[in-house]
C-alpha cells in the first residue's frame, strides 16, 4: 500500500509538470493556430536566466522563480511581436516551420550565452513528509499545490472573465472575434507570454531532480504533445487532464509492468486510445456546414 501511495504522489508531480507544458501548448495552438514546437527550448533558455540571476545575487529561489517566469512573460511578448504577428496571413503549416525556426534559434542562444555545462538548481523548500509510509518532500507538496492551485485559476479566468471570454472567442473565430472588437493581436500576444511563463515554471520545477541544461525539456516537451493528441487540441482542459493520466500511467507501467518498456507500452495505450477517439478523450469532431 505504501508503495502504492508513493507512485501516486511521485505521478501528482510528474503530471503537473507536463499540465502546465502542455496548457502552454494548447494556449498558443487555439490563439494562433500553430503547434508551438519551440515550447520546451524557450522554458530551457528562461530557466538558464533564472538560474544565472540565482547565482548572481543569492535571492530567495521563490523569487528567482518569479523573476525567470517575468523573464519567459518578455520572451513570448518579443517573439509574438516580432515573429508570429507577422504570420497571420500563413497557413498553419507554415507557422510551425517557423517555430521550429526560433526552436533552433533557442538552442543554439542557450550554450553561447550560458555555456554547455549543466548547472544545479535548488529546491523550494527542503525536508520531507511521510504518508501511510510513503515518503514525500516538501518541495513535491509545494509543487502539487502550485500547479493545481494555478491551472484552477487560470481555468477560471478562461470561463469567467473578459479576457478568458477574449481567449474562448479567438480560439472560437479570429476573424469573427475581430470583427467583433476583440483585440485578437493582444490575445494572442498575451497566449504567448502566458505560454513562456508556464513553460519556464514547470521547467524549474522538473530541474532540481535534473539540472538546468540544453536538452532539460526534450522528454517534458514530446510528453506535452502527447497530452495535447490524447486530451484533444480543441479543449483547454483535455490536455491538463490528458497531462495527469500520462503521469500516472507512466509510473504505474514502470513499477508495475517494466520499467525497460514503460515508454513504448506507454505509447502504444495512447495509440490505440486515439484509433478509437481521433480527436482525443475530450475533442470534438468539427464540422463544417457548406
Amino acid at each position: 500500500m505504501s508503495i502504492f501511495i508513493q507512485i501516486f504522489l511521485n505521478s501528482l508531480e510528474t503530471g503537473g509538470i507536463y499540465a502546465l507544458a502542455a496548457l502552454g501548448i494548447i494556449l498558443i495552438f487555439r490563439t494562433s493556430n500553430t503547434t508551438n514546437y519551440a515550447q520546451g527550448a524557450i522554458s530551457m533558455f528562461n530557466a538558464f536566466v533564472a538560474t544565472y540571476i540565482l547565482i548572481g545575487t543569492n535571492l530567495p529561489v521563490y523569487i528567482v522563480a518569479i523573476l525567470g517566469m517575468l523573464s519567459a512573460f518578455v520572451v513570448g511578448v518579443l517573439v509574438d511581436r516580432i515573429v508570429i504577428s507577422k504570420t497571420q496571413n500563413m497557413d498553419p503549416v507554415s507557422k510551425q516551420i517557423i517555430t521550429l525556426g526560433l526552436l533552433m534559434i533557442f538552442l543554439g542562444l542557450a550554450p553561447m550565452l550560458f555555456g554547455t555545462d549543466p548547472i544545479q538548481f535548488p529546491r523550494f523548500i527542503y525536508g520531507s513528509l511521510t504518508i501511510l509510509g510513503a515518503t514525500i518532500s516538501y518541495n513535491a507538496i509545494l509543487n502539487i499545490v502550485v500547479v493545481i492551485i494555478l491551472v484552477s485559476f487560470l481555468f477560471y479566468m478562461l470561463q469567467r472573465s473578459k479576457w478568458g471570454l477574449s481567449i474562448r472567442a479567438t480560439a472560437s473565430n479570429e476573424v469573427v472575434a475581430r470583427m467583433m472588437g476583440i483585440p485578437t493581436s493582444i490575445v494572442t500576444m498575451t497566449s504567448w507570454a502566458i505560454a513562456a511563463a508556464l513553460g519556464t515554471l514547470s521547467a524549474l520545477m522538473l530541474a532540481p531532480s535534473t539540472s538546468v541544461s540544453i536538452s532539460m525539456m526534450d522528454g517534458v516537451q514530446i510528453i506535452a504533445f502527447l497530452s495535447c493528441v490524447l486530451g484533444g487540441f480543441q479543449t483547454f482542459h483535455g490536455p491538463v487532464i490528458a497531462a495527469y493520466i500520462i503521469g500516472f500511467a507512466s509510473n504505474f507501467i514502470s513499477y508495475y509492468i517494466s520499467s525497460i518498456w514503460s515508454d513504448p507500452i506507454l505509447y502504444i495505450l495512447i495509440l490505440v486510445v486515439i484509433l478509437f477517439k481521433p480527436n482525443g478523450l475530450f475533442g470534438k469532431k468539427m464540422v463544417k456546414k457548406v
